[in-house]
């Protein structure tokens, strides 16, 4: 039985048995990105005080500019996870391709495959706002001891086993969940421990929040413009409030815990959308629905989308359920009207 104060280890451990396919794996892999974590939430909490703000000099496979601390995210999970060697393979959002470990050892029985954001919305770093982690993880598809293929990282969502974020902020946290609810571990610096501190998080069915960035807002569709326009309107408990940080982990990570909603429409800027699909809507789409939330591309569910490439992007649109039934009602009037 949880309770509030246990350790993310403790937690981890009690709760195996949970978990229908408990060898073991997937704990030590929890545990893993808890220690990457930690170093990364080291070195964010140094910015400003060494020289690891600002541009690295590179991009990304997105086309977008890496941040010195983006490169050093990327570095330090993927060190983590290839050492302790639990994964069989690794994506990045960072990385051109898949990452494939062990390929040549033919007797490893690694399972898993992690899919990771290592820094979501880190051109905040330079101005000191809240920054954030996206995993996702999946077992293979192919045989055990043989090496990862596309076909192991293409997975729908809904095949998911684990999914997370950390949130490094006014305090750092952790927030997972394996398919039984989602549970948020606190990190106390003194210490370096995850202490249990949000458990059995929720989404509120109503929420009062509605997080987009509204610049765009004339390249939106139009039932994305309608939907604004009502939660602007004063009438019944509208107009609602608008808030956008501009890192999906940390918008997400208050509206779960305020009631709202998150919307990265497709634009005429962006036709297919700016999220990528593995590396940051799958995993919180499924934490949203464990924590009896939605997420949806404006008509579908977002873990029913069949992935095609690595990174793929799709509109994203999530949060409390009845806020994100009403948005995919203005998506699907506008359609109608068009039809």
């Amino acid at each position: 039985m949880s309770r509030k104060n246990q350790t993310l280890g403790e937690f981890i451990i009690e709760n195996q048995q949970a978990f229908k396919y408990s060898s073991g794996e997937l704990s030590r892999l929890i545990n893993s990105i808890r220690l990457a974590a930690k170093v990364v939430n080291h070195e964010v909490n140094k910015a400003g005080l060494v020289d690891i703000l600002g541009a690295a000099g590179d991009t990304n496979i997105q086309g977008e500019d890496q941040q010195k601390l983006d490169v050093y995210a990327n570095k330090k999970f993927i060190q983590t996870l290839t050492k302790r060697n639990i994964v069989c393979g690794i994506a990045s959002e960072e990385e051109d391709d898949f990452i494939a470990i062990n390929s040549q050892d033919e007797n490893h029985g690694n399972k898993y495959i992690v899919l990771i954001d290592p820094l979501d919305g880190s051109s905040n770093i330079d101005v000191n706002v809240s920054v954030g982690t996206i995993f996702s993880i999946y077992r293979r598809v192919t045989p055990v001891g043989t090496a990862v293929t596309i076909e192991d990282f293409l997975q729908k969502g809904s095949q998911q086993v684990a999914a997370g974020y950390i949130v490094y902020g006014t305090s750092t946290m952790i927030v997972y969940t394996t398919g039984h609810g989602v549970n948020g571990f606190t990190l106390n610096p003194a210490i370096g421990t995850f202490y249990l501190s949000h458990p059995n998080m929720e989404f509120p069915a109503d929420g009062k929040i509605y997080s987009v960035n509204e610049g765009n807002y004339i390249h939106f569709p139009q039932g994305i413009k309608s939907y604004i326009k009502y939660c602007q309107m004063e009438e019944g408990d509208r107009p609602y409030t608008s808030r956008y940080i501009g890192s999906l982990v940390s918008d997400f990570h208050r509206n779960m815990i305020k009631g709202g909603i998150y919307i990265y429409p497709k634009s005429s800027k962006n036709y297919e959308g700016k999220l990528r699909l593995l590396y940051e809507c799958n995993p919180m789409a499924f934490i949203a629905e464990q924590a009896k939330g939605k997420a949806s591309d404006g008509f579908n569910r977002i873990m029913d989308i069949e992935p095609t490439e690595l990174h793929q992007r799709v509109p994203f649109i999530c949060g409390s359920r009845n806020m994100v039934d009403k948005a995919e009602e203005f998506m699907r009037n506008a359609r109608t009207l068009n039809s």
